[in-house]
C-alpha cells in the first residue's frame, strides 16, 4: 500500500515502530534557511497505513519554509523555540491570506492542500515540530513546480499566467 509492502505481523519487530534522532538539530545552512527531519513511514515502517507522519522543522535566523503543500495531509505545527510567522491562503474565489505570528508552545493548523509558509521572524534559531495526517502526505513546493519542472512549462503560458514579461519568467527558471 503506498508502494510500501504490509509486513507479515508475525515479522514486525520494535525497530519497526521506533525512530531515534530527533532531537539532532538539522542544518539550515542553505539558501532558503531551513531543514526538515521526516518521520515517517520510511523511516518507521509500522506507520504504513496509519495516516500520520511527524517532522521537525530548524530554522536558521530569518529562514523560511517556502510556498508548499501537502496534497494528502493536513498539518498541525507546534512551535518548540523561536518565533514563528505562519501563514496559507484560502481557495478561490476567496484567496485570503490567513498569518498569525506563532510564540513558544503555540499551535497552527494548516488545512490539506492549501498553499502554505513559516518564516523564522527572529534573530535565533528557531524549532517546530508538525504532525501530518498521512504516512506518506506529499510535498509540493511551489516555486520548484512552477519553474522548475522538467521539461519547463512554455515560457509564453507562465508569462501570461502570471502577467509577467517572459524575461521573468526566464530568470525564475533559471534558478531552479
Amino acid at each position: 500500500m503506498n508502494g510500501m509492502a504490509c509486513k507479515n505481523p508475525a515479522m514486525v519487530q520494535a525497530s519497526d515502530f521506533a525512530f531515534s534522532g530527533l532531537h539532532i538539530p538539522g542544518n539550515t545552512s542553505d539558501a532558503m534557511g531551513f531543514r526538515v527531519t521526516l518521520v515517517s513511514m520510511t523511516q518507521i515502517p509500522g506507520l504504513n497505513t496509519l495516516r500520520i507522519s511527524l517532522v521537525r522543522v530548524d530554522y536558521a535566523p530569518w529562514g523560511i519554509v517556502p510556498l508548499h503543500t501537502h496534497p494528502r495531509a493536513i498539518e498541525i505545527l507546534t512551535v518548540i523555540e523561536g518565533s514563528l510567522e505562519v501563514g496559507f491562503v484560502t481557495s478561490n474565489p476567496g484567496n485570503r491570506h490567513i498569518t498569525k505570528i506563532l510564540k513558544k508552545g503555540d499551535v497552527f493548523v494548516f488545512p490539506v492542500g492549501l498553499i502554505h509558509y513559516q518564516r523564522n521572524i527572529g534573530y535565533g534559531n528557531a524549532v517546530a515540530i508538525a504532525a501530518l495526517s498521512s504516512q506518506n502526505p506529499g510535498v509540493i513546493t511551489i516555486a520548484n513546480t512552477v519553474f522548475g519542472s522538467k521539461p519547463d512549462i512554455s515560457t509564453d503560458l507562465l508569462a501570461k499566467a502570471f502577467q509577467v514579461d517572459k524575461s521573468a519568467v526566464w530568470q525564475l527558471q533559471a534558478k531552479f
